[in-house]
């Protein structure tokens, strides 16, 4: 007779879950996984895909202004939120459905239901308890609310992505990525858009030509970004919110959102009775191999708060089962990893910013490059491309690869396999370039910026 009911019972039911679920399946294992809300986590349901399409769709007003100078003449087009929101939640429910099918096919028992753990092997769930042998942490992380008096009042990017009807004067709190990825959203749908930041730039720990860069363009596009500056007080009126903030001025708005961070969904399942250390986020501590103090129970994904990105959940979660159940013991490298800001225009990197390079390896090269894209010499629109390379000066390796502007996202994914095999800039500059591409200035750079650099941003 077995030990126990399941070799493996996952809890949470997302990216990173799904995929450790299924492959520790594949290997032979009897595994359980646990849902409360909806199979696909944060990027499926209410993160990375939804905010996609709705930055698809915040395009087009652009778009629209553009084809006149190619040549297009579009008259009477006009923006339906509801129709986009209804469409959006066909595709999230198909996304749902296909998650589903995927753990059903691989042999996984799913239960929507919150789960709790009892001790290290026990877990209660829908009002019964089940053991396993191993248990997994993948719940994940949800946005957080500031504590100034009407902080209720707002809503995060899980409630933007429901929201009736489209907000005609928008506050975002934040400076981060999703804080700038809905102001583009909005802005771009014709809501007028003030970003609220407490520190100096927008988008903390990216690179700041980086930083300085995307400010620029999206205050050209009308959003109205203001630094150093906080809600202090919300309060309700009859014709919106009314927002006092720390500089003494006031706003009157339709709706706030604070995009200011995520915490770790940890909170009540009763990890510190089953003996699980959590650091003072919440976060679960784990090792290389994702395991926590409790030798049978690991963690992955936003719940760790190591690098809280999609791919890296799944990376962690396939690292985990193979470790675990292929006994092929695997540690996931959380260095140089792409990621990308889904903004207007976008924002993608990989590596090292000039500031860690230069405290980390001292003398580097910086190779930067701003430009006008090529559409835009046809379509008129001022906004530029900002293109960057910063080098290792002794070794010539390149350590970082920085863009801001169409297409980066597709760029710098390509681009980071060459920084991940440490590629040198020679290699870089040998490398015939695609004409007529923005890409090709990553290789077609050559001289290197002048010293010193700027203090960088806070």
């Amino acid at each position: 007779m077995p030990r126990y009911d399941y070799d493996l019972f996952v809890i949470g039911a997302g990216s990173g879950g799904v995929r450790a679920a299924r492959v520790a399946a594949g290997y032979g294992a009897k595994v359980a996984i646990a849902e409360e809300y909806r199979v696909g986590g944060t990027c499926v349901i209410r993160g990375c895909v939804p905010k996609k399409l709705l930055v698809y769709a915040s395009h087009f007003h652009e778009d629209f202004e553009d084809a006149r100078n190619f040549g297009w003449s579009l008259d009477g087009a006009r923006f339906d939120w509801s129709a986009l929101i209804a469409n959006k939640d066909k595709e999230i429910d198909r996304l749902n459905g296909i998650y589903k099918k995927l753990l059903a096919e691989s042999g996984v028992a799913l239960t929507e239901a919150r789960a709790v753990l009892v001790d290290p092997h026990t877990i209660e769930i829908a009002g019964k308890r089940v053991t396993a042998d191993t248990v997994l942490i993948s719940t994940g992380a949800a946005p957080v609310l500031t504590n100034e008096p009407g902080a209720e009042l707002g809503i995060t990017s899980n409630e933007a992505f429901h929201l009736r009807e489209l907000p005609r004067r928008v506050v975002i709190a934040g400076g981060g990525y999703i804080a700038c990825e809905f102001a583009g959203i909005f802005n771009g749908m014709g809501a007028k858009v003030t970003q609220l930041y407490r520190g100096e730039q927008i988008l903390r720990g990216f690179d700041d030509d980086v930083r300085n860069t995307l400010a620029v363009e999206m205050r050209k596009k009308g959003i109205n970004i203001r630094v150093k500056t906080i809600i202090t007080q919300t309060v309700k009126t009859a014709g919106g919110l009314s927002l006092t903030l720390s500089d003494g001025t006031a706003l009157e708005v339709d709706c706030v959102m604070y995009a200011i961070g995520r915490r770790p969904n940890t909170a009540g399942m009763g990890l510190k009775e089953a003996g699980v250390d959590c650091g003072a986020d919440d976060a679960v501590v784990v090792n290389e191999y994702s395991q926590t103090s409790v030798p049978n129970i690991y963690a992955v994904g936003d719940c760790t708060n190591r690098l809280n990105l999609t791919p890296v959940a799944i990376r962690e979660g396939h690292a985990f089962a193979d470790t675990v159940f292929g006994k092929k013991p695997t540690a996931v490298d959380h260095h140089s990893v792409p990621h990308a800001v889904f903004s207007q225009p976008p924002v993608s990197v990989v590596g090292l910013t000039e500031e860690a390079a230069r405290l980390i390896h001292g003398a580097v090269e910086i190779y930067r490059s701003t430009f006008r894209p090529l559409k835009h010499t046809l379509s008129g629109r001022d906004e530029k491309t900002m293109m960057k390379l910063v080098v290792d000066r002794a070794s010539q390796r390149v350590l970082g690869a920085h863009m801001v502007g169409l297409d980066a996202p597709e760029i710098i994914q390509t681009l980071a396999i060459a920084v991940k095999m440490g590629a040198t800039k020679q290699q870089f500059d040998q490398t015939v370039a695609i004409h007529p591409t923005a890409a090709e200035e990553f290789v077609t750079l050559r001289t290197p910026v002048s010293e010193p650099t700027k203090k960088a941003a806070e």
